[in-house]
């Protein structure tokens, strides 16, 4: 019972890195198809996370990781708003 107060650990959908939910930027698809930035961390759908770190926004846009992750074509829109998030 020692690790109750623990935080889960997130995966980086971009450098594969392992940080506590908080340290990262949650991404979520929806059942409607809906892709947004996630700033409460409880909406509903499959979420993606990725590092609050500009190396790591460079590489999910030129990648395009989260059309992986999601298994979908994303908008640009989405790319951006996750680029505002971490300036």
């Amino acid at each position: 019972m020692q690790n109750q107060h623990k935080e889960k650990l997130r995966m980086c959908v971009v450098c594969r890195g392992q940080s506590d939910k908080k340290e990262l930027l949650r991404i979520v698809k929806n059942k409607d198809g809906e892709i947004f930035v996630d700033k409460t961390g409880k909406a509903n759908g499959r979420g993606a996370y990725v590092c609050k770190d500009w190396a790591c926004y460079e590489k999910l846009c030129k990648q395009k990781s989260l059309n992986k992750a999601f298994k979908c074509n994303v908008p640009e829109s989405v790319y951006e708003k996750i680029g505002e998030e971490i300036e």
